[in-house]
């Protein structure tokens, strides 16, 4: 295994802690979430090819990334979302997308992180003409900042929610979009990969059963008039009922895997337009979390949209490398014949501490990054 490379600079100061301190040992403990919010410092561990936000805390997660993604810019508007329902807080990543492209932030219920303050604050968002001048879109039951003006994104269940923000990322953009996310509202790790796929694509994400296309997802995917339907998810937890009431609707194209993991894999794979992710060779960005954190996806959601742009591929929760990731990575790793400084490079944000994602691991996905020769014969 490398060895970790200790980060030098600070990129971006915070207010809370996100670990990688002074306890390298690779033993699935970690410093990370919580400490004291003078210390903080973002990243906490990086390797050459990954970047580390660490934390296990995802309002910190987001509040990290949000800073990141605008280092010295004001966004014109950013998104409170209640970490206490990840299923409308996922459906807000449709929001890092255009033409919003707001960071989500994360509350505690209605009580405002010290994370989340400290980042709203910083980033002073100066208001969407494309959502009325808003500068914060409110997710459900979350505080209202005051001196901000905010929009709310309100219903009584998770699928009418996911219906409302639907509505709300279309009167955005001034016209639903031709491509719609239906995923699993009952298997949290299977629709994490929805969160950066939104982002990127501006496609919303919406909510069925195992068994049933609830009437509201109906409504929902019925207002974008017949689109392209990407059905996230395995027979398993979407099964075939569901599939055939939305082929009535639009083309269905399933994205599934076996597991999260794989699943995450194939929405990475994606070929189909515009739409598709289509990350099949080198020279791209990739995010990193595990399966057991699905609110770090919606963290993540605007890595997916701005800089390296990278689809979320999803470890299992004991942050592992599965074969199956391994392999993938493999495939796509990048290759020189003459020079590396012809090359092209892929890139790694790890989202997590040491006890969702170990240092091991890490560093394995550093190798499997890293661009190497490749042999003329």
């Amino acid at each position: 295994m490398r060895r970790l490379l200790p980060l030098l600079v600070l990129v971006v100061a915070l207010a809370g802690c996100f670990g990688g301190g002074d306890d390298d040992r690779d033993d699935g403990t970690s410093s990370g979430g919580g400490a004291d919010a003078a210390t903080l410092g973002f990243p906490g561990t990086a390797t050459k090819n990954t970047t580390r936000v660490e934390t296990s805390d995802p309002a910190e997660a987001a509040a990290a990334i949000a800073r990141a993604v605008h280092p010295g810019t004001r966004p014109e508007a950013v998104v409170l979302a209640d970490e206490k329902d990840w299923r409308s807080a996922l459906t807000a990543s449709v929001l890092a997308g255009s033409p919003l492209r707001a960071p989500v932030l994360l509350t505690d219920g209605a009580a405002m992180p010290d994370a989340t303050r400290a980042a709203l604050e910083s980033l002073r968002p100066t208001g969407s003409p494309d959502a009325g001048g808003a500068q914060v879109v409110r997710v459900g039951d979350v505080p209202r900042p005051e001196g901000l003006k905010a929009s709310d994104v309100t219903a009584p269940t998770p699928e009418e929610a996911a219906r409302a923000m639907d509505t709300f990322a279309s009167n955005a953009a001034d016209r639903p979009s031709r491509t719609v996310i239906v995923t699993t509202s009952e298997r949290p790790e299977i629709a994490m990969a929805a969160a950066g796929w939104a982002a990127r694509s501006s496609s919303p994400i919406l909510f069925a059963t195992r068994d049933a296309l609830p009437e509201a997802t109906r409504l929902a995917v019925t207002a974008h008039s017949r689109p392209r339907i990407y059905l996230l998810g395995g027979e398993d937890v979407l099964g075939k009922a569901v599939e055939k009431a939305l082929a009535k609707l639009g083309r269905v194209t399933r994205v599934a895997g076996t597991d999260a993991t794989t699943t995450s894999i194939a929405a990475a794979r994606l070929r189909d337009g515009a739409a598709g992710w289509a990350v099949d060779d080198p020279g791209h960005g990739l995010v990193f979390a595990s399966a057991g954190a699905p609110l770090a996806a919606v963290a993540a959601a605007p890595l997916s949209n701005t800089g390296s742009y990278g689809p979320l591929l999803v470890l299992p929760a004991d942050g592992t490398l599965p074969a199956e990731l391994r392999d993938y990575l493999l495939d796509i790793q990048p290759g020189y014949r003459e020079s590396p400084v012809r090359g092209v490079y892929n890139h790694g944000w790890i989202v997590g501490d040491r006890t969702q994602v170990p240092l091991a691991t890490q560093s394995s996905i550093d190798d499997l990054l890293e661009i190497s020769p490749v042999s003329s014969k």
